[in-house]
């Protein structure tokens, strides 16, 4: 049997601009190196790891926790490897996210990606427009290629360790929730599949401590 995932439609982080919709499932895992090996074993394609450093911010004209909306400003750098020249970061990336769609089945939310130079005067300007920062997820991601499919291996802070299962473009729902539900099986992932982003899971987690 395989495990019954709850998808969430997103778009990839690592686009300049994207409005795009893709299809990606986030499951709570206990440890990381068993993915990994096995990912080893199948010879997915490492695409290497880095650091992440999300920033959110709230709306001066509207809650975002009620819009079901996000902003967001994400740093990213690759993690060093020992014995080798450090690698320059990425450009910091500005998202929007627009409101989950109602309906059954996989989750839908507008995505939009621009690459901004400087993530920080961005920040400032946001300061000045009213915006609140309201939190910050740091995580630890580890990136494979597998038939097509982008997997993430998360330590996030605070939070644990997750897999994120990304389908390819240019499949139609359909497809892309059965490649994920297959490659989550070759993985041997089970467990839950979660709707809820790490921001909400951090949010929540603050507001019960």
């Amino acid at each position: 049997m395989f495990p019954k995932l709850h998808i969430i439609r997103t778009v990839p982080f690592h686009r300049e601009q994207d409005s795009m919709m893709e299809i990606e499932a986030k499951i709570r895992v206990r440890a990381l190196e068993p993915v990994r090996a096995r990912l080893r074993e199948l010879k997915a394609e490492h695409l290497g790891m880095r650091v992440e450093r999300d920033v959110y911010y709230n709306a001066p004209h509207r809650d975002f926790a009620v819009t079901d909306e996000a902003l967001r400003v994400r740093y990213s750098e690759r993690a060093p490897v020992p014995g080798t020249a450090p690698v320059p970061g990425e450009a910091p990336v500005l998202t929007y996210k627009g409101p989950k769609l109602p309906g059954d089945g996989p989750k839908s939310r507008e995505e939009i990606c621009v690459a901004v130079q400087e993530g920080e005067q961005l920040e400032q300007v946001l300061d000045r427009l009213g915006f609140r920062r309201t939190a910050q997820v740091v995580k630890e991601r580890d990136l494979y290629l597998l038939e097509g499919a982008t997997i993430a291996l998360d330590r996030v802070e605070t939070l644990g360790t997750f897999i994120e299962i990304e389908a390819p473009m240019g499949l139609s729902r359909r497809e892309a929730v059965r490649q994920i539900t297959i490659l989550a099986e070759k993985l041997g992932v089970r467990g839950k599949s979660l709707s809820l982003s790490y921001l909400e899971m951090l949010l929540s987690r603050e507001k019960g401590s």
